[in-house]
C-alpha cells in the first residue's frame, strides 16, 4: 500500500486552509495531516486537530495557548506556541509538503525555514514573494526544493508551461476579475464601505486578500510573484481585467500561440494539483459548462482608479527592499481601512508616501527585510488620522 503524503498546513483555519482540508478529506488514502497552525481561530482550530489528529497544532496568539492545551490535553497531540514554533515546525523530518496559507509578511520566515529544511512547498503566500522574491528563488534552487503555486493565476501559468518547460515564455497574460468597484468612479470609489470591498464578485477568500482584489493590488502582488516563479520580467506580463473569471492565466510564446487554463472560479483546484502534482486527482467539483458563457471578456485595467497596480509595477521596477516596504504599506493600510480608519482611495496615499519615506536598500539581507518591514509599517501608520 502506498504510504500518504505528510502535509504541514500554515494558516489552516483561514480559507485556503480550511479547503485544502476537504481536498484532504476526499482523497483521505492519499494524504495525512501531520501538523496545523493557526494565528487566532482558536475554536476552529480545536475542532480540526480532534478530526485530524496531527502530530503537532501551533497557535500563533500566545494568549490563546493556555485554553487549546487545555482542550486538547486528552489527545497526544504537541501544542505549541509563537512564530518561532512555527518556523521550526516545518523542520520537523517526517513532513513532506508544507502548505503556506498564511496571511501577510508571517508566511516569509516559516518558508524560509521550510526549504532550509528541504519540504516540497505549496505557496498561496503571495507576500512571501513580494517581500523577498530573489532570496526565496536563490534558497528554492540551493536546496533544490520545488514551489508549487497555489494562486489560481500561477497555478494556471503552470499548467500552460506542462510540457513547455524548454520553450521561453514571450509574455504572460495574467487575468484580474476586477473586483466589486470595477466599473465605479474614482469619486465613487472615496465613499465605497469595506461591507461593499469584502463583496467579491466570484471568489470567496479571506478579508485581507478580497480587499487587496478590490484595490487591485492583489493584481500587483501577484505580477511580482509570476517575476520570480517564471523567471520573466515585469515587462513580460500583461494583466488583463476578466470579469467572468473562468480563464485563470494565460501564456503567450514566441510563435504567438497563446495556451490558456480555464476552469470555474474554484480554489480547490489548484489546491489539489499543488498537493498532488505532477498528478491530476479526481474531484467532485462543478464542471465548466460553456453554454452559460455567451462571451468572455477583457478589458485593460484602468491604473487612474486603481493606483496600487502601477505603484506595484514601481516597487517591483526598483527592486531591493521597494516591494517589502510597499506589502508593508499596504498590510497597514488594508487593516485601517478595515476598521474604517482610512478610506479606500486613501490606502494608494499612504502606500505611496510610505515608498517615498522610508530607506530603500539595493541588495537587502533577511535581516535587512525583517528591519525595512518595522520601518515600513511605524511610516505607514503615522499616516493612519
Amino acid at each position: 500500500m502506498k504510504r500518504k503524503k505528510r502535509i504541514a498546513i500554515l494558516g489552516s483555519t483561514g480559507s485556503i486552509g480550511t479547503q485544502a482540508l476537504e481536498v484532504i478529506d476526499e482523497h483521505s488514502d492519499l494524504f495525512e495531516v501531520y501538523a496545523l497552525t493557526a494565528n487566532n481561530q482558536l475554536d476552529l482550530l480545536i475542532a480540526q486537530a480532534r478530526k485530524y489528529m496531527p502530530e503537532v497544532v501551533v497557535i500563533a496568539n500566545e494568549e490563546k495557548y493556555p485554553a487549546l492545551k487545555e482542550a486538547l490535553k486528552d489527545l497526544p497531540i504537541k501544542v505549541w506556541v509563537g512564530a518561532d514554533a512555527i518556523a521550526q515546525l516545518v523542520e520537523l523530518e517526517p513532513i513532506e509538503l508544507v502548505l503556506t496559507a498564511m496571511v501577510g509578511y508571517a508566511g516569509l520566515r516559516p518558508t524560509i525555514a521550510a526549504i532550509r529544511a528541504g519540504k516540497a512547498i505549496a505557496l498561496t503566500n503571495k507576500e512571501t514573494l513580494v517581500v523577498a522574491g530573489e532570496l526565496i528563488t536563490e534558497l528554492a534552487q540551493e536546496y533544490k526544493v520545488p514551489i508549487l503555486p497555489v494562486d489560481s493565476e500561477h497555478s494556471a501559468i503552470f499548467q500552460c508551461l506542462s510540457g513547455e518547460w524548454g520553450n521561453p515564455i514571450e509574455k504572460i497574460l495574467l487575468t484580474a476579475s476586477g473586483g466589486p468597484f470595477r466599473t465605479l468612479t474614482k469619486e465613487q470609489l472615496t465613499t465605497v464601505t469595506k461591507a461593499q470591498a469584502l463583496k467579491h464578485p466570484n471568489w470567496n477568500m479571506g478579508a485581507k486578500v478580497t480587499i487587496d482584489s478590490a484595490s487591485m493590488m492583489n493584481k500587483g502582488f501577484e505580477m511580482m510573484e509570476a517575476k520570480w516563479l517564471f523567471g520573466v520580467t515585469p515587462e513580460q506580463i500583461q494583466v488583463l481585467v476578466h470579469p467572468q473569471s473562468v480563464i485563470h492565466s494565460m501564456v503567450q510564446f514566441e510563435d504567438g500561440a497563446v495556451i490558456a487554463q480555464l476552469g470555474i472560479p474554484d480554489m480547490k483546484l489548484p489546491i489539489s494539483y499543488a498537493l498532488s502534482y505532477p498528478n491530476r486527482l479526481q474531484s467532485k467539483a462543478s464542471r465548466l459548462n460553456f453554454q452559460q458563457y455567451s462571451s468572455l471578456t477583457f478589458e485593460e485595467p484602468d491604473t487612474t482608479r486603481f493606483r496600487n497596480l502601477t505603484l506595484a509595477f514601481e516597487a517591483i521596477n526598483k527592486g531591493g527592499n521597494m516591494p517589502c516596504i510597499l506589502n508593508a504599506a499596504n498590510e497597514i493600510a488594508v487593516a485601517a481601512f478595515l476598521r474604517d480608519e482610512a478610506g479606500f482611495l486613501q490606502m494608494s496615499d499612504i502606500i505611496e508616501y510610505t515608498m517615498q519615506k522610508a530607506s530603500f536598500i539595493a541588495k537587502p539581507s533577511y535581516e535587512d527585510y525583517v528591519a525595512t518591514d518595522a520601518e515600513a509599517r511605524k511610516i505607514a501608520s503615522e499616516q493612519i488620522k
